[in-house]
């Protein structure tokens, strides 16, 4: 698919950026982004020049607000299908993880931050946010169940916490340094320091090992499902196979020869 409609696609030093990019409704998503993600996420899983993502949203008050109502009203704009029978998760389509996609992902969040938006957040290995982020769910508000979003977001926040966002609903707003404090994002700056601190981060990534940086996410997401043995046991087996691989994709010697290597301490 080419000529996205609903986001930005970028890459540059082995590194994607995609931006969410409907700023003039909240930069909701509609069924056309979700297909637009899933094409997306298989062109980075299957590119071998991109390395690590970036993503975000179009500037405005919000980084994403959910579905967008509105849209999935028209005809063939369903988001949910009413049909039970064929009803679907819409995160299986938003997300990297959802699309076996293991490529590192940074996510830069401005301003809300609210209920479907958490698919993405959900997914994403680092987490960044400027000062004025706010994270909520406004489900229980209109009535409506809150499980699939909240449910991802417990191998995020705090249970309390996710409970609490989940009750409250547009009672209460997370602010960005209670998300640094509760362990949702990493960092918060100024908005003008935001997406290039993001580009900073993923280009350090990037210029890792690419074998290295995915073999160990998929063995660090695949494991929250396995019980704690078996998840041991399968994570030797990704460093069997996978180191190899990624020892092979840098110079080791130069590596631990460099004395003068700088770093950040956080």
């Amino acid at each position: 698919m080419t000529g996205y409609e609903t986001i930005l696609f970028e890459k540059s030093d082995h590194v994607a950026t995609i931006t969410i990019n409907r700023p003039e409704a909240m930069n909701s998503f509609t069924r056309k982004m979700m297909d637009e993600f899933v094409d997306a996420w298989s062109t980075i899983r299957f590119d071998d020049d991109i390395h690590c993502v970036v993503l975000k949203a179009a500037p405005g008050r919000a980084f994403c607000t959910g579905v967008d109502v509105k849209a999935s009203r028209e005809p063939g704009g369903e988001v949910v299908i009413d049909d039970v029978w064929n009803a679907e998760d819409p995160g299986n389509k938003l997300g990297p993880k959802a699309n076996d996609c293991w490529k590192p992902v940074v996510c830069a969040v401005h301003g809300m931050a609210a209920g479907g938006a958490f698919y993405w957040l959900n997914e994403c290995d680092i987490i960044i946010c400027s000062e004025d982020a706010t994270f909520f769910d406004p489900h229980v508000t209109y009535g409506m169940t809150s499980a699939l979003e909240p449910i991802g977001a417990t191998y995020k926040m705090p249970l309390g916490d996710v409970l609490r966002m989940v009750l409250l609903g547009n009672d209460e707003r997370i602010s960005a340094e209670t998300a640094k404090r509760i362990g949702l994002v990493s960092e918060v700056l100024p908005l003008d320091q935001l997406y290039d601190r993001a580009q900073e981060l993923a280009g350090m990534i990037a210029a890792k090992p690419t074998a290295a940086t995915q073999g160990s996410l998929k063995a660090i997401w695949q494991s929250l499902d396995m019980p704690r043995s078996v998840a041991l046991a399968t994570g030797l087996k990704y460093c069997q196979l996978g180191n190899p691989v990624g020892t092979a994709q840098v110079d080791r010697a130069a590596l631990m020869a460099d004395k003068a290597k700088n770093f950040e301490t956080r």
